[in-house]
């Protein structure tokens, strides 16, 4: 049996790498065969993974970071028959919520990866600029993804801090986008401050903007966040930590399997940019293997 680790050394403030070494010493107990995978950059662990998954004879990948590491990981273990699971050691850890591994120890974790088997999840499938890409939890476009790009300029903060103080500096300029939507076959023009399609029920670190969002059944739930006042959308906002959001009447919520979405505007995925629209999402079911509880 052949396992990888792959780490990011900085998340958690380096927590990450104290977990991480906690598991492998619970590994080469059991007399599984390690591979340690710590880039010095992301595209590097990305590579070494990649090699690894080339090789063959790999049968689980642990990572042990945030959700951008997870994102980044998935890209190359989709539809393959390697499992995955993660140790919660980022900012979000939406993924590692959505599988029910948030709170759990590390020998709790290796105790679940020995004892049981990994189950299959759906992903998003994304086609963007000539390119392929996977996504785990939520990709969206509008206000959020503004936000995003203003705090990735942010190099001195990090975690929520720099969100919340990028969501003060954009509120203010931000205008609804006009959206040109093709959800499974049927076109649609409207203005949003917000669409994201959800594979899973959270994203920004447990925010339930699709609270049911089901990563096994086949299809995305897409929220469409409808032009309001923006001091009733600071009053709204709050309540995407609950769930309790989407009774509001600018709030639509509904289920497909394919969009493509054209606007003015760039997309995040999994907390990573991937780019300009316009793009295409297709729910792409049961094409990762995970532990989940």
């Amino acid at each position: 049996m052949k396992w990888a680790i792959v780490i990011n050394p900085y998340s958690g403030k380096r927590r990450g790498m104290n977990l991480g070494h906690e598991f492998r010493k619970l590994a080469v107990e059991k007399e599984i065969a390690i591979v340690w995978i710590c880039g010095a950059t992301a595209q590097e662990s990305r590579d070494l993974l990649a090699a690894e998954v080339k090789a063959g004879g790999l049968d689980a990948v642990v990572v042990v970071g945030g959700d951008g590491l997870v994102n980044l990981v998935v890209q190359e273990l989709a539809k393959t028959q390697i499992g995955m699971s993660v140790i919660a050691a980022g900012t979000g850890n939406d993924f590692a919520r959505a599988s029910g591994t948030f709170d759990m120890t590390v020998p709790e974790l290796f105790q679940l990866m020995t004892t049981t088997s990994p189950s299959a999840i759906d992903l998003g499938k994304v086609e963007v600029g000539g390119e392929q890409k996977w996504f785990c939890q939520i990709l969206s476009t509008g206000f959020d993804s503004v936000v995003n790009e203003r705090a990735n300029r942010f190099l001195r903060l990090h975690g929520k801090m720099k969100y919340n103080i990028a969501t003060v500096i954009e509120l203010p300029r931000f205008s609804p986008i006009e959206y040109q939507i093709e959800i499974d076959g049927a076109k649609q023009s409207t203005k949003a401050m917000l669409v994201a399609i959800a594979n899973g029920p959270t994203y920004g670190g447990g925010m339930k903007v699709c609270p049911d969002a089901d990563r096994k059944d086949g299809l995305f739930d897409v929220l469409i966040l409808h032009p309001l006042p923006k001091l009733e959308f600071i009053a709204v906002f709050p309540k995407v930590f609950k769930g309790t959001h989407v009774t509001h009447p600018k709030v639509e919520i509904f289920r497909a399997k394919k969009l493509t979405l054209s606007a003015p505007a760039r997309a995040y995925a999994d907390g990573e940019d991937y780019g300009s629209l316009p793009l295409t999402v297709t729910s792409e079911p049961q094409c990762l293997l995970t532990w989940s509880r």
